[in-house]
This record gives structure tokens, sequence and C-alpha cells, in this order.
């Protein structure tokens, strides 16, 4: 039993120290991005947590993927509180060590803990068909290939297998209980697993041991190894979901950023005055816009490490549905891929060296510009991100730095520099139009 204890706790600490050399890395590269103060409305921004983030309320616009969706968020967070006492069986060499604790209520805790296990395999299993089967169309998106699409199959596959190996160290220790073999004392039925166990007594104490304890093995090395898959994941936003609710942005969704740096300027050219706290800065802005991470902020970065991939801002874009190459859900992988990238240039070199990349690299013009602001990817998200916000980032800089602009848009700039309007003529004829009404 010590040995046992010995090499689970090692395995325990080796899990959690490589999980945590990960997180680290993943906040290094969110941290990254420019500094932005996110301050004021606290209560609002937890209500988006439990809303959003615990509650997801946007998920419910689409009722049948967001209750499948619900068994295997319940069952993740629920299933962990096994979890729990399956450690501290480890740590301390004991067997179901809270029975003794809580008897009385125990198997209908584990009872519900096993309908939310079944839940969960026929939501995976659902999921999965939707995926390679039915090929849901915002699924077969070209980014959605290659290991996107093989990561989504992958956390399905493993959540089934989890829950699969939970059952049967349940179904086997109450058959070993049946038999009044060793520690294993009795629990009471369990919903799910007390059928099987009736069949299972007809195997030898020996076998069902091994089969016991390899379950109970196979689950907790299980657990830790998706612990550790998280950070490689689109899956971990199972996590960062949490804090990119809370520091979304609350304008209303009509609100774009202005640029404070140029803002003093452009109302001067326009006729108008300054504010006093619109005062012209002492320095020049370092870019407009973005061109590389770098130059987006870290709430951006923590979108990108906390997008689901689920596709729907892309399902809602009128641009994508008309054929255009943008794709909401592309902005925010390409983001989170390019930061990825960068953050393996400075493990390999202790900092940033250029490699004469940037987040351009990924994302095309095209894309940029078939954006219509329509803010559709934004009110879709379940999780409050707002690929808009990377992509006027982006046109920014194609616009102020690289001039870089459709021959369309350049008429109208010179517009509004001339005449502080997008229209041709000069402002003391704007109103020519209302004489003729008279």
């Amino acid at each position: 039993m010590l040995i046992a204890q010995i090499v689970f706790i090692a395995l325990l600490v080796f899990a959690i120290t490589r999980f945590s050399h990960q997180v680290s890395k993943v906040r290094r590269n969110i941290l990254l991005g420019r500094d932005e103060q996110i301050c004021g409305n606290r209560w609002q921004r937890w209500k988006n947590v439990l809303l959003l983030a615990f509650g997801q309320k946007k998920m419910f616009r689409n009722w049948i993927p967001a209750i499948l969706h619900l068994f295997v968020y319940l069952g993740f967070i629920i299933i962990n509180l096994e979890i729990l006492e399956i450690i501290l069986d480890g740590i301390l060499g004991t067997h179901r060590l809270f029975l003794p604790y809580i008897k009385t209520i125990y198997p209908v805790l584990i009872s519900a803990f096993e309908v939310l296990a079944v839940l969960v395999i026929l939501a995976c299993s659902t999921f999965l068909i939707r995926r390679n089967v039915l090929h849901v169309r915002r699924f077969e998106n070209p980014e959605m290939t290659h290991w996107p699409r093989q990561d989504a199959n992958n956390i399905l596959i493993f959540e089934i297998i989890l829950m699969l190996l939970f059952l049967t160290m349940n179904a086997s220790d109450q058959a070993l209980q049946f038999k009044h073999y060793g520690h294993y004392q009795p629990t009471g039925s369990f919903l799910i697993t007390h059928p099987i166990a009736l069949q299972l007594q007809q195997i030898s104490p020996g076998v069902l041991v091994g089969l016991e304890r390899g379950a109970w093995w196979l689950h907790i090395a299980g657990v830790l190894f998706f612990l550790n898959y998280l950070p490689y994941s689109k899956h971990f936003h199972i996590l960062l979901a949490f804090p990119n609710t809370y520091y979304a942005s609350l304008e209303p969704k009509s609100q774009m950023p202005l640029m404070a740096d140029i803002l003093p300027e452009v109302r001067s050219m326009m006729g108008l005055e300054a504010n006093d706290s619109q005062s012209v800065p002492t320095s020049p802005p370092v870019h407009f816009g973005a061109r590389d991470v770098f130059d987006l902020s870290w709430r951006h970065l923590l979108a990108a490490y906390s997008c689901t991939e689920c596709g729907r801002c892309t399902a809602a874009c009128p641009a994508n549905q008309t054929g255009k190459k943008l794709s909401p859900r592309k902005i925010m992988m390409d983001t989170r891929d390019r930061l990825e990238e960068v953050g393996r240039n400075i493990d390999q070199h202790g900092q940033f060296v250029d490699d004469g990349k940037s987040l351009m690299n990924y994302i095309s013009e095209e894309e940029l510009r078939a954006c219509t602001t329509c803010q559709a990817c934004v009110e879709e998200c379940p999780v409050s991100i707002s690929p808009l916000a990377i992509i006027l980032e982006l046109r920014r800089y194609l616009v102020m730095e690289a001039s870089s602009t459709p021959q369309e848009w350049n008429a109208m700039f010179t517009s509004i520099e001339n005449n502080g309007a997008p229209w041709t003529f000069p402002p003391d004829e704007r109103g020519q139009w209302a004489s003729k009404l008279a």
C-alpha cells in the first residue's frame, strides 16, 4: 500500500507541476499584449460570469446542442467532486474515504454521479456523430481541418473513456462488496452500476480486484492527463471562459472603441473643440492599430485563448454566409496560433527574436475588408468574445500605417480630410438641397 501511495503522490505532483508550468506560459503569452485597464461596474461583470460562463445563457438559443453541452458541463463540474475522494484515497491509502462520514447520502451522491456519467457518454457520442457523420455545417469550415477537428474528437472520446472507467470502477467495487471481500465495505446500491455488479459476481475476487484497481488507476491517471492536455487544446476555455466573460467589454455593441491618441487631432480637423480629457498626447503612439499580437491588448489575447471554436460567430456572419473569405472563428484561432508561435520563439531564445512574421501572415486583407462591423459575431459568442475588436485593430494598422486601402475608400478619406465629411462638396453647401423644398 505504501508503494502505491508513493507512486500516486509522485504522479499527482508531476501532473500538477507540469500543468502549472504550462499555465504560466499561457499567462506570459497573454501578458505580451499591451496593457489595458479594466475597471468599473463589477456587479455587471460578475453577473455576466454567472449568466454566460456558469449559466451558459447564450448556448440556449439552440436548445438541442445546449442541453447536450449542459450534460457534459455538469458532468465535468459535479463528477470532479468524486475526484476529490479519489485523490485523498490515493494520498492516504484509504478506500472511499467519505463513506463513513456521509453514509446515508453516499449512495445517492454516487448514483447521481453515475447518471451524469451516462448523460455525458450520450452527449459526447451525439457530438461525435454531429461532427463526423452528420457533418454539421459550422464544423466543416476550412479552419476546422487537421488539428482542430482531431482536437475536438480527442476530447469527446476521452470524456467517454473516463466515464466508462468510472462506471467500471463502481460496478466491480460493488461486486466485491457483495462477496464481502477485503476492505470493500458496503456502500449501498448505485443506480446505474448495481445491475452490472450483480452480473460481475460470477467473476473471481482476484479478477474483480484487478478490474477495480485498474479502472481506478486509469481513471485518475486519465484525469491528470486531461488536465495537462487542456492548455494545448481549445478546451482550455473550460477555465478561461470565466475571466474572459468578466473582462469582456460592457460598452454598447454599436459603440466602437476610439483611438484616444488621435482623437484631439480628428476633432480639430472637423472643427470641433477638444474636451479637457482629450488633450494632445505628449508623445505619439508607437503603432496605429495592430500588426502583430504585441500590438493587441492582453484582453484580446485572453479572448483568443478562450475561444471554444464552436463556430456560432462564423455561422452568424453575413460576410461568411455570402461566400466571402471572412470567418470570425478563424480570426480568433489565427490570433492564438500566432501567439503560440511567439511563445515558442521566446522559449527557444529566452526573449522574442524577430522572425520576420506578424499576425498579418495569418490573416489576409481580404478577410479583414469583408467585415461589415455588424457585431453579429459578438452577439452570438457564448463566452463574450469579440472577433470584431481584433479585426478593427488590424484594419486600423492597414489604413493608418500600411496605407493599404481599396481605391473606393481613398476618395472617402480625401473628402473627410478636406471637407470634414464623406461627401465631395464643402460644408457650407450641404444645406442647399433643402432650399428646393420651399
